[in-house]
């Protein structure tokens, strides 16, 4: 097995374990048990357990505003959906029998304030959402775009922790809901 497929097996296990029980639950050894890739590889590729947390969340964030933009594109019919559309993806996405919340939000709860590292990367990972939900609204046409962007950033992170805490996907269709008033109120400027 070389560096780069040892890399990744560490980040899959990373990403199952880190998601689902959290960071702090989870040690070097349980996912080098979960990896098959020894400790000493597993060093290696990750020089410390901070480290393999950033690497996790980045490629984490990279998959999930992939997959957000993929939805989007495919679900909106005018350019005045798009933003809608981003809340009805959250809903599938709390539907998901392994969803934990937003691995960022939790990731700062844990280690944020002593992680420069993940605060960097967890923050990166709201300012790009952010910069998607203003590229969206732009495209819609809406009144003061970078107002209504922070507005539907504060929905998203709420229905997606809202989501966690009741364990059911509604928040999604109640920030659709607030989505569509804010849209609407943008629309008449």
């Amino acid at each position: 097995m070389d560096d780069i497929e040892a890399g990744a097996r560490v980040l899959d296990a990373a990403e199952a374990l880190f998601y689902e029980h959290g960071v702090h639950a989870v040690g070097m050894d349980r996912i080098r048990g979960a990896s098959g890739v020894s400790l000493k590889r597993l060093y290696q590729c990750f020089e410390s357990k901070e480290e393999l947390v950033e690497a996790y969340l980045r490629r984490r964030d990279t998959r999930w505003r992939t997959a957000l933009a993929a939805h989007v594109t495919a679900a909106r019919s005018l350019a005045a959906d798009a933003p809608l559309a981003v809340f009805d993806w959250l809903r599938e996405w709390f539907r998901e029998p392994d969803f934990h919340g937003c691995a960022f939000i939790n990731a700062f709860g844990e280690m944020g304030t002593g992680s420069p590292a993940v605060a960097d990367a967890v923050k990166e990972h709201k300012a790009e959402l952010r910069r998607y939900l203003l590229a969206l609204v732009r495209e819609a046409g809406a009144a003061e775009p970078e107002r209504l962007a922070d507005q539907l950033s504060v929905l998203v992170d709420g229905a997606i922790t809202t989501a966690a805490v009741t364990g059911t996907p509604d928040a999604a269709r109640q920030a659709r809901s607030a989505a569509a008033v804010l849209l609407a109120a943008a629309a008449t400027g």
